[in-house]
């Protein structure tokens, strides 16, 4: 067992949270739980269940110092969701706060995910202050996929795309920096902006496997105001994969450099984009709870894993 202040408790999940963004971790070495869609809805559950944006699922292997760290990420519908920003960010304190020698403050190390490896590094686990890099995002039409208006795959970069949403006449920037995100400037971002367009965006018919919409205002070049829905989530109040798409998006069009403050309902990160297009993200995450499903639901989560099939 890890060595850590839980090693003789019966933990069956750790919930995290960076600028409102919510996931539970559910480390294999803590609790028995074997993951279907059915239970990632219903431990997601905000009624019904302990209530998040998504699952962080692992450490899959024993983790070893120099070894990457392999994790499912999934999303509160039980779909898979691949990268996550902010739940790298969480995970990579989770790791901290279990053994700290291995992960201490400033020691570089990787995540691997199913959209890729990441580099990570606590900056203060006190703190809770993570920085990840994101990769070198795509703007290529194929990777969302995006299709044209006609229902064929569309040809070339995804920038500056005219949408039609239901009469509204839109021109977007997709990218795919793990999942595909579309990205939307607008005059003001707002919530029920989010909440109203973002589904018709998200699931719109040229985007055959939906994306995460971005509603996004440049306040000047270092500063931007971000509001977020998610394909398998739904509004958020906020999501680091979605600002870095954004800042990504921005920075192609020319609006700002590479340096961004990005401005959630949530809360804030930094987002840094070097000249060959790589993205940095630090920000904040804090642990908020720790505690074991009650009989009642543990018995529901028996059920469905004698019925389900594993992911």
């Amino acid at each position: 067992a890890p060595s850590s202040p839980w090693r003789s408790a019966v933990i069956d999940f750790f919930k995290y949270q960076a600028a409102g963004n919510d996931y539970l971790v559910i480390d294999p070495r803590y609790t028995n739980f074997r993951v279907t869609p059915e239970a990632i809805r219903l431990v997601c559950d905000r009624h019904r269940g302990i209530g998040a944006d998504g699952v962080l699922y692992g450490p899959l292997e024993t983790p070893r110092a120099g070894v990457p760290v392999s994790l499912d990420l999934y999303n509160s519908d039980g779909s898979d969701c691949r990268r996550s920003g902010n739940g790298l960010r969480m995970f990579a304190l989770h790791l901290a706060e279990q053994e700290r020698d291995t992960w201490s403050d400033g020691r570089e190390f990787t995540l691997r995910t199913a959209a890729g490896d990441c580099p990570v590094r606590v900056v203060d686990a006190d703190e809770g202050r993570v920085e990840v890099g994101m990769g070198q995002p795509s703007f290529e039409a194929a990777d969302l996929p995006l299709l044209d208006e006609h229902g064929a795959p569309y040809s070339g970069r995804a920038v500056g795309v005219p949408l039609s949403v239901d009469g509204d006449e839109l021109v977007v920037t997709c990218v795919y920096n793990g999942n595909p995100h579309t990205v939307v400037l607008v005059d003001e971002p707002t919530a029920e902006l989010a909440r109203r367009l973002g589904p018709r965006i998200a699931r719109h018919i040229r985007f055959p496997d939906a994306t995460n919409v971005q509603f996004v205002r440049m306040a000047n070049r270092a500063v931007m105001e971000l509001e977020v829905f998610e394909r398998g989530a739904g509004y958020v109040t906020a999501s680091g994969a979605s600002a870095c798409a954004a800042v990504s998006a921005a920075r192609e069009l020319g609006l700002c450099d590479g340096k961004v403050e990005v401005r959630m309902p949530g809360g804030s990160v930094e987002i840094t984009v070097a000249d060959d297009g790589h993205v940095t993200m630090t920000g904040d995450a804090e642990q908020v709870a720790a505690g074991s499903f009650a009989p009642a639901l543990r018995a529901r989560l028996d059920r469905m894993a004698s019925t389900g099939s594993r992911r």
